[in-house]
């Protein structure tokens, strides 16, 4: 496998694109917003020029990973002739039921069909395509560049061959593959989500407040960053629905949202990316200032 497409320039979908072209892929980086494929540019050639800096990449490389990147606004011609295709669109549900669809009838018949994601079912998104046995998870994660992991889901039906084939890709792009089944949340999320919520449940009953219930678990788990700030860096938003898929797939009350974060998402306090969480972004993208509400 040579030639790979990424669909979503965003975060995830960009730092994919970074991954693989660093790593002599050639990439056909799709969005339908030309705004978000240059946004998306700008945000690979910014991270190779810290890796430039700080002497892990030549210039060469740099030059080279930028030249092993093609951007498409067309789905269509973007997966043409590729042998992967990594959907990494926002995380809903008909939206990547709607591009699954479109990609199985317009990438080639042996191209391996992957998503980026966090949560909803591998084998959901592979029952509206006619190859579900290539069809597969690949969670990676946030900052895509940085992070070694990659969670690598299977479906009901992905076939051994496949799974196989994208563990040792993997390996290829420097990262370390897991393998898990098919089941709300993964792994990942199904233990980080309930830890979020229950620190979210803590804020909102009283037991500390922002700062404090960070630095516990900063200090005391030795996390890089607590979960009220993690969750601001997710996006709240994100987090709600996460933290949904898994109550809905599993019926269990810890699963359930803490009332708290449905407000917050409702009032449009998504974290850093709306400038306002449990932390205040307006002047800093860091987590420095508590936001007004919880002090």
């Amino acid at each position: 496998m040579k030639n790979i497409a990424v669909i979503g320039a965003g975060t995830m979908g960009n730092g994919i694109a970074h991954v693989f072209a660093q790593n002599n892929f050639t990439v056909n980086l799709i969005d339908i917003s030309e705004e978000a494929l240059a946004r998306g540019l700008a945000t690979i050639t910014k991270n190779l020029d810290r890796l430039l800096v700080k002497e892990k990449i030549t210039e060469e490389t740099k030059n080279k990973t930028l030249q092993n990147i093609t951007t498409f606004t067309s789905i269509s011609e973007g997966v043409k002739n590729v042998d992967l295709v990594v959907e990494a669109a926002t995380e809903n549900i008909d939206l990547k039921l709607k591009i699954f669809k479109q990609i199985d009838s317009e990438a080639p018949k042996n191209a391996i069909l992957a998503t980026n994601t966090s949560s909803i079912s591998i084998t959901k998104i592979a029952s509206v395509t006619s190859r579900p046995e290539k069809v597969i998870g690949m969670h990676f994660m946030n900052p895509v560049p940085i992070m070694k992991l990659i969670e690598i889901i299977r479906g009901y039906s992905t076939s051994n061959e496949v799974t196989s084939s994208i563990m040792d890709l993997s390996k290829e792009l420097g990262k370390v593959p897991v393998e898990v089944n098919d089941y709300p949340g993964f792994v990942a999320n199904r233990i980080l989500m309930p830890m979020i919520n229950e620190a979210i449940e803590a804020l909102y009953n009283g037991v500390a407040g922002v700062y404090e219930i960070d630095t516990v678990m900063k200090l005391g788990m030795a996390h890089p960053m607590g979960p009220l700030q993690l969750a601001d860096f997710i996006g709240l938003d994100v987090c709600l629905f996460i933290l949904n898929v898994m109550y809905d797939g599993f019926k269990n009350p810890k699963y359930a949202p803490c009332p708290l974060l449905v407000n917050m998402v409702q009032a449009g306090k998504l974290g850093v990316k709306s400038g306002e969480g449990f932390y205040d972004y307006t002047e800093s993208k860091k987590a420095e200032k508590i936001s007004n509400q919880f002090i």
